[in-house]
């Protein structure tokens, strides 16, 4: 295992740790399916995204664990609404039935509900000044609202309606984008960046979120369950516009290749270090779940 390999699994040990506490456990059903949905396993793409930008600035510990907390809590109630019957349809997520499947519709709907507003009230707890707060609450509420992941999964459901590479970069970058420029800025944010770090992290970000998609993309072919945790070729069976499906297997690979050389750029010019986030552009795209 490499040094940053080590040093993902050790953020991934961190708000691993932390959203147990910031989960309710009063034994209930809904909070059962809350946990449930969180605590199965994934990536945490998102709460690493904000720890390594926080490796920037300076920050307090404990209001950067809130700030990964609370937009990984975002990413899976968009996860759940996502694998139910009425849009993706998915029986498996990270190697285990989706929440839909464990418990039922009905609760699935209402554990996301629930995901959601418990994350912006963990944000109003987090130490900064108050202007630094509100930019932060604003940028995940943009994020995850109709010009941002609601608009891309509404675009996903209708896909059929997209006809070229341009129309489905909009809704990547809406669906999947939005939710990881805003790991980065709000952690910039909450980290003391200046307005250029933060503009060039956003960049950064939109072109780490289109090839983080397009490697999803490659994964539903590609990898078997035992491996992705998800339903193989799920977006094949639903007849979903994909990259492979209108630009071939080997364009998609190439084209995400060249997403992660220009995220990389991006960061060039910036005067702290940023081997760490240049290395989690490369694992975008080398990764098979």
């Amino acid at each position: 295992m490499s040094e940053f390999e080590k040093l993902l699994e050790s953020y991934q040990k961190r708000i691993n740790e932390k959203l147990e506490g910031l989960l309710p456990s009063d034994g209930s059903i809904l909070s059962d399916a809350m946990r449930y949905s969180v605590l199965n396993g994934g990536k945490r793409l998102r709460p690493i995204l904000v720890y390594l930008v926080s490796e920037l600035g300076d920050v307090d510990d404990s209001s950067i664990d809130i700030l990964a907390g609370s937009i990984e809590l975002v990413h899976c109630y968009s996860l759940i609404h996502d694998d139910l019957p009425s849009m993706d349809n998915d029986d498996l997520r990270r190697g285990n039935p989706t929440t839909h499947k464990k418990y039922d519709e009905a609760t699935a709907i209402l554990a996301g509900d629930a995901l959601q507003p418990l994350a912006f009230e963990l944000l109003a707890t987090i130490k900064t000044q108050d202007a630094n707060k509100l930019a932060i609450i604003k940028s995940l509420a943009k994020a995850c609202g109709h010009l941002g992941m609601v608009g891309g999964q509404i675009k996903d459901i209708h896909s059929g309606e997209i006809k070229n590479v341009e129309a489905l970069d909009v809704m990547h970058s809406q669906k999947t984008g939005r939710l990881i420029q805003a790991a980065l800025e709000t952690s910039a944010i909450l980290s003391g960046l200046d307005i250029s770090e933060i503009n060039a992290l956003k960049v950064y970000g939109k072109k780490i979120g289109l090839a983080f998609q397009i490697q999803d993309d490659i994964i539903d072919i590609e990898s078997p369950p035992s491996i992705s945790g998800k339903d193989q070729r799920s977006d094949i069976e639903q007849d979903k516009i994909t990259y492979p499906s209108i630009v071939g297997l080997e364009k998609s690979k190439s084209k995400a290749k060249d997403l992660s050389v220009e995220a990389k750029e991006i960061l060039q010019p910036l005067t702290k270090n940023t081997d760490n986030l240049c290395d989690l552009a490369d694992y975008i795209v080398s990764r098979r779940t």
